[in-house]
Formats: structure tokens, sequence, C-alpha cells
């Protein structure tokens, strides 16, 4: 067997016994579900009328608030995946299961891939379940089945980076606390972007940080294959953030855990 087949046969080795960790211990899974759910039931119900009467231009020509913020949760949801990363990969190193991994013929790229691959699949699921919940508010997107491919790509995209950068914080991590406070940023920088109101509500500085920061391109892009609404450079932009995020994660993730090994 080649080095390759090994790798990919350790790899999905890792892969299942990350998943049925979370399927045996779903706290943390549960928690990143949940809270963007509750976000996106806390700004329809709560706050929808108020903060939807601000916007003069909704994106399906009506006044329902939630075609707004649906995409900007959706994609929340995708970043609130980062954390239960960051804490699986921190917990395997300071309980010594790396350790264990040393003295078996593993191969040293299983470790990671297999959390990464782990973290992306329950994120998606995740994504799904958040979707689900705004279509059952009164989210009515208006894409074609190709548009709905392309979203799903981005946020899969979005995902892989963000899950990369997140391994990285989980390696560097001295215990499953610090491994979970330093994602948050990540998890409510949407917020200040275009994600519950248009960048253009702002005052001049917030404005100039919401419009040049890395999630308000992506939101305007999802928003724009879900809902018809312009997309221009966003998309570009969008997909250069992922890309260059994703390569930046992998290559930092990978040289920490070579030097802990």
């Amino acid at each position: 067997m080649s080095t390759l087949s090994y790798a990919v046969t350790d790899s999905a080795t890792m892969l299942r016994r990350n998943l049925r960790h979370a399927l045996r211990y779903p706290s943390v899974t549960v928690s990143v579900v949940a809270m963007p759910i509750v976000m996106l039931l806390l700004f329809n119900y709560a706050f929808g009328n108020a903060l939807g009467a601000g916007i003069a231009d909704s994106p399906t020509g009506d006044t329902k608030y939630i075609d707004y913020v649906a995409p900007g949760i959706i994609l929340m949801a995708a970043t609130s995946g980062a954390l239960a990363t960051a804490i699986s990969v921190c917990v395997d190193m300071t309980e010594g299961i790396v350790n264990r991994f040393r003295t078996m013929s593993v191969s040293r790229a299983a470790f990671l891939t297999g959390h990464v691959v782990g973290s992306v699949i329950q994120t998606l699921v995740s994504l799904a379940l958040v979707i689900g919940t705004a279509l059952a508010v009164g989210f009515r997107p208006n894409a074609t089945a190709l548009e709905w491919l392309a979203a799903i790509g981005l946020l899969t995209l979005l995902t892989l980076a963000l899950t990369w950068i997140s391994a990285g914080i989980g390696l560097v991590a001295k215990n499953v606390e610090t491994a979970s406070n330093i994602p948050m940023p990540m998890t409510f920088l949407p917020f200040l972007g275009s994600a519950i109101v248009p960048t253009d509500s702002m005052p001049t500085g917030l404005r100039w940080f919401a419009e040049y920061q890395p999630f308000t391109p992506i939101i305007e892009t999802l928003r724009g294959l879900l809902l018809g609404t312009e997309i221009g450079n966003n998309a570009i932009i969008a997909l250069a953030w992922c890309l260059g995020a994703t390569l930046v994660g992998y290559v930092w993730a990978r040289r920490v855990f070579n030097k802990v090994r």
C-alpha cells in the first residue's frame, strides 16, 4: 500500500472516530446549532419590525425582514462551527491522545484531516438545520438549483477555511477554555458587516470597517445567490478571502502540528 493510501485510510479512521465522538458527546454540537437558530428567531420576531422598517429596499421587494437577515444568520452558523473544531482539537492535544498516536503507525496527516473533514460535515448539517428553520419562519429565497449549488459551495469553502484556522487555534491553545474563547470574534464579526443591517446605515468609521471586513462580501454574495440581489464584484472578493484563509489556516495548522509532534 502506498503512502497516499495509508494517509487516506488513516484519515478515514480518524474521521469515523471524530464523528462517533460528536454523537456520543453532542453538547458542543447542539450549542453550536442552537445559537444561530436563537439569533434567527430573536432578530426575526423581537427586532424584525423595527429593523425591517429601516431597510428601504428589501431583497425580495417586500418588507419581510427575514429575507434580509436569514443569509447573514446562515453565515453565522458556518462561523459557529469553528468553535467546536478548536475545542475538539484542543481536547485531543491536552488529554494526551496525540501522544498515543505517536506510538502507532498512523499517518501524520490523518489527525488534522480527520478533525477538519469531520467538523466540516457537522457544520454543514448545522447549516441545513438553520436553513430549514429560516424556511419554516418565512424565509423565501427565489434561487434556482444552480444558484443553490453555488451558495452551498460558497458556504462549504468558508467552512473549510474557518475550520483550518480553528484547528490551528486548538493546537496552540493551552486549555479548552482558551480554545473556546479565541474563535468567538469570528462568530460575531458578521454582525459588524451587512448581516443584520445594510452597511450604509452605519456611522462612517464603522461603515468603512463593515464594508472591507471579510464577511461582508461573503454575505452579499450569499444574499445575491439566494434572493437575486446585485452581487457585483463581491463574489470574486468572497472567493479570494475564502481561498486565502484556507491556505493560511492549512499551512499554519500543519506547521504547528509538526512542531508539537
